[in-house]
C-alpha cells in the first residue's frame, strides 16, 4: 500500500534522464537505476510526460514506470489529451489505460513548446474536456487540470470533474529569481484559495527549485503535492540524485513545520 505523509507530497518528473539518453542512444543513463533512486530516497511520486514526438519519455518507459511505482509511490502521467495517436505513441488514453496511474494531470501543450507554458482555458475547452474527465475517471485514476493561476475560470475544473488543479508556477519561479515574487505568490495563494473553496485539491509545478519551493509551501501550505523535474535534475548533478532528493524532502518539511 502506498504511504501518505501529512506533508506536501514530492513527485519527481524524471523527462530529463530521459532526454540525455535518447540524445546519445541506448540505455545511459538508466531510467530504471533513477527511478530506483529517488524511489529509494524518499519521494512521495514519479511523474512522467509523454508526448506524441517522443522526445523524452517514450511509451515503453511509461510501462516500466508503471511497474516499479505500483504499491510504492504515486505515479503520474501528465500529458495533452486532445493530441492524436502517432506512430508508437498511442495517445494519453491508450497509455492510461495500460498503466492505470494513481493521477493523470491533462495539460493543453503542443510539439512547438519546449515545455508545458500555460494552462487551460476552460471558458474554451470546457465541452472537449467533460468527457475526456470521465473517461479517465473510469479507469480509477484521479484527474488534475494544468491552470494559470489567474484563470478567470478555475472554478470550473470542479464542475468539469476534475479532483484536482495543478497550478503552472513558471511566473511565480521567474519572479522569485528577479527578486520581486510578492505579486505572483498572491496569484498562487489565491488560487490556491478558490480552488479549496469548489472542493479542490491543489498540485503545482514548473521550475520549482530547493530556494522558491519553501516560501511558496509557507504561502500556501495547503498545496497536496509539488511535481519538480528540471531544476532537481540540475542540482542533482553536482549534489548527486540521492542527497539532492533529500534536499527537497527537507524544505518541504521545514515548510510545514513553521
Amino acid at each position: 500500500m502506498i504511504m501518505h505523509t501529512p506533508h506536501t507530497v514530492l513527485s519527481i518528473n524524471l523527462n530529463k534522464i530521459a532526454v540525455l539518453r535518447n540524445s546519445r542512444g541506448g540505455l545511459r543513463p538508466d531510467l530504471r537505476r533513477a527511478a530506483e533512486t529517488v524511489i529509494a530516497a524518499g519521494c512521495g511520486g514519479i511523474t512522467v510526460h509523454p508526448r506524441p514526438d517522443q522526445r523524452h519519455i517514450r511509451p515503453q518507459d511509461v510501462l516500466l514506470l508503471a511497474g516499479l511505482c505500483r504499491d510504492r509511490v504515486e505515479f503520474n502521467i501528465e500529458g495533452n489529451p486532445f493530441a492524436p495517436a502517432r506512430g508508437e505513441y498511442p495517445g494519453l488514453f491508450a497509455l492510461v489505460e495500460q498503466t492505470r496511474p494513481e493521477q493523470v494531470t491533462l495539460v493543453p501543450d503542443g510539439d512547438g513548446q519546449l515545455t508545458s507554458d500555460h494552462g487551460f482555458d476552460l471558458d474554451r475547452d470546457a465541452d472537449r474536456l467533460a468527457p475526456l474527465i470521465a473517461a479517465f475517471k473510469g479507469l480509477g485514476c484521479r484527474v488534475s487540470l494544468f491552470m494559470d493561476c489567474d484563470a478567470p475560470s478555475l472554478e470550473r475544473a470542479a464542475q468539469l470533474g476534475a479532483s484536482r488543479i495543478e497550478l503552472y508556477t513558471g511566473p511565480y519561479a521567474e519572479a522569485h529569481a528577479a527578486g520581486d515574487a510578492s505579486r505572483e505568490l498572491a496569484l498562487c495563494v489565491e488560487a490556491t484559495r478558490r480552488a479549496l473553496a469548489v472542493g479542490l485539491s491543489v498540485n503545482a509545478g514548473h521550475d520549482l527549485d530547493q530556494a522558491n519551493l519553501g516560501p511558496l509551501l509557507r504561502a500556501a501550505p495547503a498545496i497536496s503535492e509539488v511535481s519538480i523535474g528540471h531544476a532537481l535534475i540540475d542540482e542533482a548533478l553536482y549534489a548527486g540524485l540521492d542527497a539532492t532528493v533529500a534536499g527537497y524532502l527537507r524544505v518541504i518539511a521545514a515548510a510545514h513545520d513553521q
